[in-house]
């Protein structure tokens, strides 16, 4: 069964999920009534690196 998607490197999107996560690990510690404004970029870089988007 093959499939006619793109294998592309998903390297770069599990880096910035990575930054996205430490940053919002970050605000949880510190700045908690702002740790929503890094969701975001937490789930969908993370949906991206998981091939799912």
């Amino acid at each position: 069964m093959s499939t006619n998607v793109e294998k592309e490197s998903v390297g770069k999107y599990w880096v910035i999920f990575f930054i996205a996560l430490i940053i919002q690990i970050v605000f949880l510690i510190w700045i908690r009534e702002y740790f929503w404004i890094v969701l975001p970029f937490v789930v969908t870089y993370f949906s991206k690196a998981m091939r799912l988007i």
